[in-house]
């Protein structure tokens, strides 16, 4: 098994979308990239603490490869938003990957380059790459959400 971790908006929608791939074992949403330690929900929404809402997820490369988890990643959100995703705007929201080996940071490099080549977006991808940090578990109502209240709407 591997592990990725992806920042791409509310991680309720985030999270439910890498769900559904076949190939991902499981699914976490936390906090990472800030600088407190053991945010809360309401210490994260403040903007204070640095940290993106995130999804970390587990996931069997013989059945999925990282390349097509990134696809994924990229086309469930607008990777050329700046600190928002539709109506939710911070820089908790903003677009990231967060790497956890180099071959996984020079996949997510070279897909940017090729999603900029390509000229489907109309501005350039904005998406932050860097080395995963420590990782905290966001608060038990927040996992599974969108599995747990059918019907609840989420920008992503």
């Amino acid at each position: 098994m591997a592990v990725a971790t992806f920042a791409a908006g509310c991680f309720w929608g985030v999270e439910e979308r890498f769900a559904s791939l076949p190939g991902v074992i499981s699914t976490e949403v936390g906090y990472t990239g800030g600088s407190t330690e053991s945010p809360a929900y309401e210490q994260v929404r403040s903007h204070r603490t640095g940290h993106a809402e995130a999804v970390r997820l587990e996931y069997d490369p013989d059945v999925i490869t990282y390349e097509r988890l990134l696809e994924a990643f990229f086309a469930m959100h607008d990777p050329t938003q700046w600190n928002r995703q539709g109506p939710d705007v911070g820089s908790q929201y903003r677009s990231a990957v967060f790497y956890h080996t180099p071959e996984q940071e020079r996949a997510a490099r070279d897909a940017v380059e090729r999603i900029d080549a390509s000229g489907t977006l109309r501005r350039p991808v904005v998406t932050q790459i860097v080395a995963a940090g420590p990782w905290w578990r966001a608060e038990e109502y927040h996992q599974k959400y969108l599995t747990k209240h059918a019907g609840h709407d989420c920008a992503v």
